[in-house]
């Protein structure tokens, strides 16, 4: 893989201006057949209750291309004060077919469209609860809701609420509302138009737009919306850059295009992405070939240029390690980076006070040297009353000789590397008679404790199985047939790419592999990548569908590793202060 720097000077040569397409835009909302869909039902819930009728009308482009209506017989008798609502009587729907006729008809009427409602949460429940009890599979239709899209776009002063019947009064709707299917989506489809009308003077031209759409975004944001015209589609990573060429805010998408222009039209709430968007003078766009490459390559930029607009990931090297030192009296010492020194590391830690809490509960468990004096077998007495003052479990003055200290540390080793049990036992038969005598703040502090070792415990487990292995293929399939290849060596990316479906993959994982970065193993077997990177790449080893296709080495988690005491501390440990669990 490239350099951050020279994949973002590749990104500088502009390609020759060409009008963009539909496609470079997103979809067109004049292009989208749209169903717009009304229920009348027994009551509100679609667990107790039925539908009693479905009225849908389907446009594209402005005009009606065909409605749909029926009543349904719910099987069940309508409340009387439904029937004063909507004239849906149960004589009314005596000879109606039932839902199980009605759906499949809907479906197919619906299929490939986007459907609409007004409150369009109560309309899928109903739908969905139906197709769910006939054992049909809901189809993955995209919804459009304009009772939220009102909320989004109108203010008070034009709109009190944005009921269907305020608001069909509002866009002048040819339909009046009547608690009736086909003519409250015949209303709905009006509104839709007239919202249509308000967001497109605010430049939503495009499904991916409206989806995310409000009018809250500053007109400073909305100015600089031209900053994503040359946005490609696909996976990658931007960067928002100021007029001194510094880097202002990193991301990262599945499609760079839709993400970038949501800074531009879509609700964004926070306040420095506002602030962001206004010194912004220029949107450089880096595409990958994967999501994954571009999750990467998003954390590698995002340390090496520290952007002040993102929170997250600007630090990784702001990580801490407990080391147990090597020399005659090794002791827990807190560090911030691993060294080739032949001692014992656990972590990383995302703070110092994690580390501690760590290294207190070894301390209860193993009686490791504390004082950072430099003690010899034959410590002075000076030296051994400033052991006994710390609690040290150093071997001098006859208080232990230098074999069962020595047995000691190798305990501790083995508990910071694999095997954790003997510390949560320990910790747990502290914490027992606390909980019994219901001193809860005691107890926790053990839990706490514990907790921390067992994190760091099971993180440093995981990475260090990655970290150790010097080479890692793996592909996944993709919907479209293809694969994506990751080439991971010592827990760093070093090549991914994606082979479409019709390339044969073994030639293509072999060039991959051939051209991939070189990596050099870290010490302790620890990622050569920062500790999110790696974590970024084992949580794209467990996605479903994932394939090994290659392994140098061993990549392998302790028999007693941590995981699982880790998910037993909560079953194991006191309530919280105060007795609650």
């Amino acid at each position: 893989m490239k350099t951050s720097a020279e994949h973002l000077a590749a990104s500088q040569a502009v390609p020759p201006a060409v009008q963009p397409t539909f496609d470079d835009l997103g979809t067109p909302l004049s292009d989208i057949t749209l169903v717009v869909v009304d229920l009348e039902t027994t009551g509100g819930s679609p667990s107790n209750c039925a539908i009693t009728e479905i009225g849908a009308v389907k446009v594209r482009g402005g005009e009606v291309l065909g409605e749909f209506q029926t009543l349904v017989n719910p099987g069940v008798a309508i409340p009387a004060f439904i029937s004063v609502l909507t004239g849906i009587t149960d004589a009314a729907v005596a000879q109606s077919p039932r839902i199980d006729s009605v759906l499949p008809a809907f479906l197919e009427f619906a299929a490939g469209s986007t459907l609409v409602a007004h409150n369009a949460p109560f309309d899928m429940g109903f739908l969905k609860a139906a197709a769910q009890q006939q054992g049909i599979d809901w189809p993955a239709f995209g919804v459009l809701d304009t009772a939220r899209l009102a909320r989004r776009t109108l203010d008070r002063d034009e709109a009190p609420n944005c009921k269907l019947a305020t608001l069909a009064r509002l866009f002048h709707a040819t339909t009046t509302p009547s608690h009736r299917a086909l003519d409250d989506a015949r209303a709905t489809v009006d509104v839709l138009h007239g919202l249509f009308e308000r967001v497109g003077c605010f430049g939503v031209t495009t499904i991916d737009e409206l989806s995310t759409f409000s009018t809250r975004v500053h007109p400073a944001q909305q100015r600089k919306r031209y900053l994503a015209d040359n946005v490609p589609r696909g996976p990658g990573v931007y960067l928002f850059r100021d007029a001194r060429q510094r880097v202002l805010y990193i991301g990262k998408s599945v499609d760079l295009r839709p993400r970038v222009r949501q800074y531009f039209t879509a609700s964004e709430g926070r306040r420095r992405m506002a602030e962001m968007v206004a010194a912004a003078e220029e949107v450089v766009s880096l595409p990958c070939s994967t999501l994954l490459e571009a999750e990467v390559r998003e954390l590698r930029m995002i340390a090496e240029y520290k952007p002040p607009y993102n929170r997250r990931s600007r630090f990784p090297e702001k990580v801490s390690f407990l080391k147990l030192t090597a020399g005659p009296f090794p002791r827990l010492s807190i560090v911030r980076e691993v060294k080739d020194d032949g001692c014992t590391y656990l972590g990383p830690f995302s703070s110092r006070r994690q580390a501690e809490l760590a290294r207190d509960a070894l301390h209860e468990t193993y009686p490791l040297r504390q004082c950072t004096q430099t003690i010899s077998p034959r410590a002075t007495g000076a030296a051994c009353i400033l052991a006994e003052m710390h609690r040290c479990g150093a071997p001098c003055e006859g208080r232990q000789n230098v074999d069962e200290y020595a047995q000691v540390v190798g305990a501790a080793a083995v508990a910071m590397c694999s095997d954790a049990r003997p510390v949560a036992e320990a910790l747990a038969r502290r914490m027992a008679p606390l909980v019994a005598d219901e001193r809860f703040e005691e107890a926790v502090t053990h839990r706490d404790r514990l907790r921390a070792l067992l994190s760091a415990s099971a993180r440093s487990q995981r990475l260090r199985a990655l970290g150790g292995s010097p080479e890692l293929v793996a592909a996944r399939p993709t919907p479209e047939g293809g694969w994506e290849i990751a080439v991971i060596r010592h827990g760093r990316l070093a090549a991914a790419g994606l082979a479409v479906r019709g390339v044969a993959p073994k030639p293509f994982i072999a060039a991959l592999r051939s051209g991939a970065d070189p990596v050099a193993a870290k010490p302790g077997g620890f990622p050569a990548a920062s500790a999110e990177e790696a974590e970024c790449l084992l949580r794209w080893l467990d996605s479903p569908g994932i394939r090994l296709v290659h392994l140098d080495g061993v990549w392998a988690s302790p028999r007693h590793g941590s995981r699982g005491l880790e998910s037993a501390v909560s079953l194991t440990t006191p309530p919280d202060q105060g007795g609650h669990p």
